[in-house]
């Protein structure tokens, strides 16, 4: 397949710096920052105290020779600071070329990540969220704000927690579920046949709620589903049958 690549005009940058910054986004953010180096990027959130999802981010090393600290490529709605340098995705069989790009460090067939590079886009963001859905990988649009927690939306086989740092923001709640396996939902593709539900539509296990559809395209949906319920009984959304698929990068 050959290299796309999409300006996501959904995100932007906030510049981070001075004496402190690692110090202030370790003790906040579910990332590892102390030992990021410059061009790496390493994918993370921040939590309510709660354990919820507020803001999924990117913290990218800012390269040589930027004066230090990081980049936080974040929803861009939500940026107080923003950084002019557009934010790129590219996807395909080979690498794009050039400065400025890192594998996306979620999951590598998602494809890369720009920060700076020279390129010119030959597709659209809309092209990016389909590549996306195709490998199942949730989204912003699936998770929202205070809604989910991150092992529901699927961020400890995505990279985005690392449960060695230490503590931050929400770490009590998202340490306390991955110790004692108390995940009982998750984002996970559903398939079936025609134009997706509504955001919000029932998936049903016969009679029982079994979970609910999020972002979708024809055929396929990113659904937050009950795991106890989506095995042996007949699933349905919106009175068609449907079938949740497991990726081999949930099977860890």
């Amino acid at each position: 397949m050959p290299t796309s690549i999409a300006h996501l005009t959904s995100r932007a940058l906030i510049a981070i710096g001075g004496a402190d910054w690692r110090g202030f986004l370790q003790g906040l953010l579910t990332q590892d920052v102390e030992t990021i180096q410059p061009d790496e990027v390493r994918f993370g959130a921040l939590l309510t105290p709660q354990g919820r999802l507020l803001y999924d981010l990117f913290i990218v090393g800012r390269p040589e020779p930027a004066p230090g600290g990081c980049w936080l490529d974040c929803v861009a709605e939500r940026r107080a600071a923003p950084d002019d340098t557009p934010v790129l995705a590219a996807w395909g069989d080979a690498a794009p070329v050039g400065p400025g790009w890192a594998p996306d460090p979620r999951l590598a067939a998602l494809g890369w990540r720009g920060y700076g590079a020279a390129a010119e886009p030959n597709a659209a963001e809309a092209d990016y969220e389909r590549h996306r859905l195709a490998l199942g990988a949730p989204g912003p649009v699936d998770w929202g704000e205070d809604r989910a927690y991150p092992l529901e939306a699927d961020f400890d086989l995505l990279n985005g927690v690392d449960f060695r740092k230490g503590c931050f923001v929400g770490q009590e709640t998202t340490s306390r579920m991955k110790r004692r396996g108390a995940i009982k939902s998750r984002m996970l593709p559903i398939a079936f046949d025609g134009p997706p539900p509504a955001a919000g539509s029932e998936i049903l296990a016969g009679t029982l709620r079994a979970g609910e559809t999020l972002s979708g395209m024809d055929g396929r949906a990113i659904a937050l589903v009950r795991l106890d319920r989506i095995e042996g009984d007949r699933l349905t959304v919106d009175g068609r049958p449907c079938a949740v698929e497991r990726p081999d990068w949930t099977r860890v």
